[in-house]
């Protein structure tokens, strides 16, 4: 009792004290408020310090290695998606391209061609972590022994230095495999880097805009060995690095420089769908066991259309993706209810860019026979049994349009400008479609059709003087995010790729977009809106599978340009098909 008793007498002496100096000196009261404040102020900075969440690293994989090997960062507060965040090597930063995985706990990266030792940095907005450390095995007198088995592909030289979309580049090294299979050559994209909202950020996370591979339904691709690839430019690339892809990983990058000598060519402003499609097989009545085929489209990936990606699919598909279709069979026996119902659903994330074209028409040459030998060429001039280009009349009456004066037009740009323009004049859109077994080639006679119409006699009058190009069916997505049912034009310029035309809404098709245009038909000849989302490029011919004599169904004037959408085995079924038009769920 003693000893508290003291105590308190000298907490009551120390206030006592401090009371008295308070009120006595002035300068020590400043000096207590001072420290007040410094104290607060402490206390905010180490709250402030804690909760923003450092970027920590456990561990870096591997501690040597090359440029093209696959570097693993390991630990914490990284972030769920890249976004701004960013991976210093040695002092310099790795670009957008190099990244494989980015999680809150996990980065996976590229080792880029100008590696240098140094410090390895994760640096997010909360800051940057304490250092890992890296060196760069060239650069050690002793080589680290190569592990056969996982040899990464190694670029030696890329002919020639630049080029434009189509150029053919020789690509020289080791490691590329004996056959392409899944493999590819990769390029920098010509797109612009948008920032990404939370929502959007998410669904593309495991998708890097920033490269384009070359094209196969272009024809890119025309030699590979272990030690030698001969590829085309794809339409879409831009002056950056070029890498080579395979099963082993990634490999050193080379720069090429890419030139567009007859203009421009800009994608931007890019939009990311989630759509879904439904179809519904019911009223089944059936006698004996029999098989049906469904050929679900799908979007398709071109440069402006880069992500493609099916992300539920009910019930589960026989094939996900076989000549851009999703296929389900059904096996339908004799107990199969005539009342049962069987829908089959599908969500896809895709994501569109606006493209916009400044063309020098002056700089547009007649095409020359390198491209005319091309797969490419050839496929997009012949006639098929949806473009009718070979037809005498339709070539008479395109060919009378590019002559003026007695002399005929041989530039390919200014040959389709004349024969959009000349229908934009003389023919009027139709609202409404037309019945679904009438002819495009009837424009030849009443100058009125409907958006499907326009777009299959364009490409037929471009197809029949020599322009190589291509349908496109689709669907556009309103201001409303309501969706029709569209088909536009795509034609081909040497040296500058893929031009849109959607006569269709030049001619002033009635359509809500997000931004309106001010002169339609000056807009839609060269450039598209984010708004319209391709699922076919061109006559997709599919083969019968089940046999030659089973019964197919064949959908004309619907969102996708494909020979069969159901097959059905040879036998007494009948049954009913409900194939909705595809909605947009969100937009991001």
């Amino acid at each position: 009792m003693k000893q508290k008793t003291k105590q308190n007498s000298s907490k009551r002496s120390f206030k006592n004290t401090f009371s008295l100096l308070f009120r006595k000196y002035s300068l020590f009261r400043v000096l207590s408020y001072v420290f007040i404040i410094v104290v607060a102020l402490s206390a905010i900075s180490v709250a402030t310090v804690k909760s923003k969440k450092i970027p920590v690293i456990a561990s870096v994989i591997p501690v040597v290695g090359q440029a093209g090997d696959t570097m693993v960062i390991r630990g914490t507060n990284f972030g769920a998606i890249r976004g701004t965040n960013y991976v210093e090597i040695g002092g310099n930063r790795i670009t957008a391209s190099g990244y494989l995985t980015w999680t809150e706990n996990l980065i996976k990266l590229t080792i880029p061609s100008n590696v240098q030792d140094g410090l390895v940095i994760v640096v997010t907005k909360s800051g940057k972590s304490k250092p890992g450390f890296f060196a760069n095995e060239a650069g050690i007198p002793v080589a680290v022994p190569k592990n056969i088995k996982t040899l990464q592909p190694v670029i030696t030289e890329i002919t020639p230095p630049s080029g434009s979309y189509g150029t053919l580049l020789t690509i020289k090294g080791s490691d590329f495999g004996t056959a392409r299979g899944a493999s590819r050559v990769v390029f920098t994209a010509n797109a612009e880097e948008s920032s990404l909202g939370s929502g959007q950020g998410e669904l593309t996370a495991d998708f890097d805009f920033g490269v384009i591979s070359a094209s196969e339904s272009d024809y890119d691709y025309e030699y590979w060995s272990d030690s030698e690839i001969r590829v085309r430019i794809p339409d879409g690339a831009a002056t950056g690095t070029v890498y080579v892809e395979t099963d082993k990983g990634k490999s050193n990058f080379v720069n090429e420089e890419i030139k567009l000598a007859a203009g421009t060519k800009s994608y931007s402003t890019r939009k990311t769908y989630i759509l879904q499609l439904n179809s519904d097989i019911d009223s089944i009545d059936t006698k004996n066991g029999t098989n049906i085929t469904l050929r679900v489209p799908r979007p398709v990936a071109l440069s402006w259309q880069p992500m493609v990606e099916l992300t539920e699919c009910v019930p589960e598909p026989v094939i996900s993706d076989y000549k851009n279709t999703v296929i389900h069979q059904l096996e339908l026996k004799k107990a199969t209810s005539k009342s049962e119902k069987i829908r089959f659903s599908h969500n896809f994330v895709v994501s569109t860019y606006a493209v916009q074209t400044q063309i020098n028409e002056k700089a547009v040459k007649p095409y020359s026979q390198d491209i005319k030998s091309r797969i490419l060429f050839k496929n997009s001039v012949k006639a098929d049994d949806l473009i009718q280009s070979s037809n005498e009349k339709v070539k008479a009456f395109a060919k009378e349009i590019i002559t003026l004066n007695g002399k005929t037009e041989t530039n390919p740009y200014r040959q389709a400008k004349l024969i959009y323009d000349y229908l934009i004049q003389y023919y009027k859109i139709r609202d409404e479609l037309r019945k679904s077994d009438a002819s495009p080639l009837d424009l030849l006679k009443s100058k009125k059709g409907d958006a499907y119409d326009f777009a299959i006699f364009y490409t037929t009058l471009l197809r029949a003087v020599g322009i190589p190009s291509q349908p496109i069916a689709g669907i556009l997505v309103d201001s409303e995010m309501k969706t029709q049912a569209h088909w536009w034009t795509e034609f081909y310029l040497e040296g500058f790729g893929w031009v849109p035309a959607d006569i269709s809404l030049g001619m002033g098709l009635p359509y809500k977009s997000f931004r309106p245009v001010e002169n339609n038909a000056e807009f839609y000849f060269g450039n598209l809106d984010g708004q319209h989302i391709a699922f076919s490029k061109g006559w997709n011919i599919i083969k019968q599978t089940i046999s030659q004599n089973s019964k197919i169904v064949y959908r004309p004037k619907t969102y996708a340009l494909q020979s069969i959408w159901e097959e059905s085995s040879e036998g007494n079924v009948n049954y009913s098909s409900l194939w909705n038009d595809p909605i947009v769920l969100g937009l991001y």
